[in-house]
């Protein structure tokens, strides 16, 4: 038990260390209560002294707040002043240099030096004019702003009088010089004067922009030579826009458009005077009627081209020069309407001439100068739409479709009455008295061929088309162009036959109406055989309407002309005539009597008859040579027995003379014409004698069918 007695217990041993550290922190604790009893009471005693501190303090911080206050008020008021005054001291030294910058202007002579110096003066103008907005903008809120602050010093008396009065005389001095100065500088001073010249060299500089000669694009051979050029350098381009934006800036806008229309318009209607257009000096319908038709015909070719060339040049070249100089003022909004101003005019003159062709008569020679028009407004409608593209070229692109309008209107009414003219013409005028082919066919013919050329039959059948179209509806399903165009066409022809049976029905005599005939629609089968026409109305067709006809009319011819004269040869009437008479009489009658009817009918081929077309008329000849010299070898041949053959002419010079009478039948005797007569087949000229009459006649009669063709 003893050595358990002797050992410390380990609680215990805790527990008396706790008691140890519980008593110094109650020993601490009590002298820190002691420390703050003390603070307590200095903390009282600095309390005490600083109420005693602010009560003493509390009137000079009333009085730093309030100084402070007016000094914010004043600087507030001051600070813009001097600003204004700084503003004032700035457009003096502008104008300083304004003046410098026009001397050396007036003194410059090089071109490009002078358009330098003049950006460097509207520039100066601009930043003149920034300073004299800037003052006249504030100057009265300044003016005003230092009243309030005299007037509050004074009824406040927060400063000495000294103060208070040098401040109202500031106020005073300022406000007579903004009310006084500032409308000088905007309308009687150096500004003024600067903008007034601008106004001068802006209109000399967009004089001196000409176009390239305008001749040297009319003489052009492709369209690609015919281009819109430049008009003016970048420099000059650059000075013009500048001055432009100024003058606007400076409310000068109207006077720039003024300017700047009136001058491009001079410029381009100089152009185009270039070309001498007189003729645009006759544009109604009732001067146009008057006008003689190669006048007429030259004055629209040229339209045709004169208005091309504007469109595509001058006028391209005027609207690049609008957006470079306007384009800057606005937002793009006014140079549109300037361009529009300047060619209005011009595009009027234009339109107005093509309207009064257009409402003039319908003549059928005018039909392809109206398609010569139309084709030209199809090319240009789209370059003409993007041209005066907006709503300020409006009213020119409405202008242009109403003349597009009035074309294909014209020109269907020209085609159309046309037709009724051949068809009501059959009356008309006189027959031809040789049954040659009618001037109405030949010019009929030579109009359709002309129409149905590349150059003519897409821009008729476009019209057609379109015309079709308006009286159909839109959404109409209209024929091919190419099938209206071939109706149109054939509707022409048939009128023409008619037109030619209505005249060959009022042929008295029994030959002619045939010859004619004949004549007439050989001429249209050769004519259109091999052509455009030919193939736009089929071979097949021509044919069966015209060639077949005309050899129809050829045989009649045969029958009538020369069928009684074959007939006095006929052998079967002699035998029935030889029964009761003596057969070599009856036979020697007989010959005499061809012979005889042989020369009348010699007589009228040469004064009523003409064959114009050579082959036609070889033809012929071969067929009735054939036709009478068989017969007519035959007759002699069958009566040789009983009659003298050698006494009577030979069926070769039946055959010469027979060639003559297709040739002209008249001989040349001692330098005179001479009718080969019945003596003379009786008598039996010689071959060569008869082939050179034959060629001296054929030449003569061959220079007046030639003459007659033309």
């Amino acid at each position: 038990m003893a050595p358990n007695e002797e050992e410390e217990d380990p609680t215990i041993i805790k527990l008396e260390s706790a008691r140890s550290s519980i008593k110094i922190l109650l020993q601490n604790s009590a002298e820190m209560e002691e420390s703050l009893e003390r603070m307590d009471k200095d903390f009282d005693r600095i309390a005490e002294s600083l109420s005693t501190s602010s009560r003493r303090v509390a009137p000079l911080h009333s009085l730093s707040i309030t100084t402070k206050a007016l000094e914010t008020r004043i600087n507030r008021s001051v600070s813009p002043a001097l600003s204004l005054l700084d503003n004032f001291k700035l457009c003096e030294s502008l104008q300083s240099k304004l003046l410098d910058l026009s001397s050396k202007l007036s003194a410059e002579k090089k071109r490009k030096r002078r358009l330098k110096n003049l950006l460097s003066y509207v520039d100066c103008v601009d930043q003149l004019n920034s300073v004299i907005e800037v003052i006249s903008r504030d100057g009265e809120p300044v003016t005003q702003r230092l009243q309030e602050v005299v007037e509050f010093l004074s009824r406040t008396k927060a400063t000495d009088q000294y103060n208070t009065h040098r401040l109202r005389e500031t106020l005073v001095t300022l406000k007579a010089l903004y009310e006084t100065e500032v409308d000088a500088m905007k309308f009687d001073g150096l500004l003024d004067e600067a903008l007034l010249s601008l106004q001068d060299e802006y209109e000399s500089i967009l004089q001196k922009l000409r176009h390239q000669d305008t001749t040297d694009d009319f003489n052009a051979n492709s369209e690609a030579e015919m281009a819109a050029s430049d008009l003016g350098t970048e420099l000059e381009v650059a000075v013009l826009r500048k001055i432009s934006e100024t003058l606007a800036a400076n409310d000068c806008l109207d006077i720039c458009i003024d300017i700047y229309v009136k001058v491009r318009y001079r410029r381009a209607a100089k152009a185009l005077m270039q070309l001498n257009p007189d003729y645009l000096r006759t544009y109604t319908p009732e001067e146009i009627d008057e006008m003689e038709w190669e006048t007429l015909e030259t004055a629209i070719g040229f339209w045709v081209q004169h208005f091309e060339l504007a469109v595509k040049t001058v006028l391209v070249s005027e609207k690049k020069l609008s957006n470079q100089i306007l384009g800057g003022i606005f937002d793009g909004v006014i140079w549109p309407e300037c361009f529009v101003k300047i060619a209005d005019k011009i595009m009027a003159v234009f339109l107005r001439f093509g309207e009064g062709v257009a409402r003039s008569s319908k003549e059928p020679q005018k039909l392809f100068k109206l398609l010569d028009m139309f084709t030209l407004l199809e090319k240009l409608k789209t370059e003409f739409t993007e041209i005066f593209e907006g709503e300020a070229g409006a009213d020119i692109c409405t202008r242009f479709r109403e003349l597009e309008k009035l074309l294909v209107h014209a020109s269907t009414k020209v085609f159309w009455e046309f037709g009724l003219q051949i068809e009501g013409n059959s009356d008309g005028l006189p027959l031809p008295a040789n049954a040659s082919v009618p001037k109405l066919v030949r010019y009929a013919i030579n109009f359709l061929k002309y129409l149905a050329t590349e150059t003519y039959s897409a821009s008729m059948a476009k019209v057609l088309q379109t015309e079709q179209i308006w009286k159909a509806g839109i959404l109409s399903k209209p024929e091919t162009s190419e099938s209206l165009l071939k109706d149109a066409v054939l509707n022409i022809m048939e009128a023409l036959q008619r037109n030619v049976e209505a005249k060959k029905s009022r042929y008295k005599d029994k030959v002619l109406p045939h010859v004619f005939a004949m004549n007439t629609y050989w001429y249209i089968y050769m004519r259109s055989k091999n052509t455009e026409l030919g193939r736009l109305i089929g071979e097949q067709y021509m044919k069966k309407k015209y060639k077949i006809v005309a050899e129809e009319a050829a045989y009649m011819y045969q029958r009538q002309a020369w069928g009684p004269l074959v007939g006095l040869l006929d052998k079967e009437e002699m035998k029935r005539r030889s029964i009761s008479a003596d057969i070599k009489a009856v036979a020697r009658g007989n010959i005499e009597s061809f012979l005889k009817e042989l020369e009348e009918i010699s007589k009228k081929h040469i004064e009523s008859i003409i064959i114009p077309d050579v082959d036609l008329r070889d033809q012929i000849k071969e067929a009735t040579t054939k036709l009478v010299v068989s017969t007519y070898t035959e007759f002699l041949n069958y009566y040789s027995k009983i009659l003298p053959v050698k006494s009577y002419t030979s069926p070769e010079t039946i055959q010469e003379f027979l060639g003559q009478i297709f040739s002209g039948g008249d001989r040349v005797v001692d330098g005179r014409l001479r009718r080969l007569g019945s003596k003379d087949l009786i008598r039996g000229e010689t071959s060569a004698s008869m082939e050179r009459d034959v060629k001296a006649f054929r030449r003569t009669r061959s220079n007046r069918s030639n003459t007659s063709d033309l």
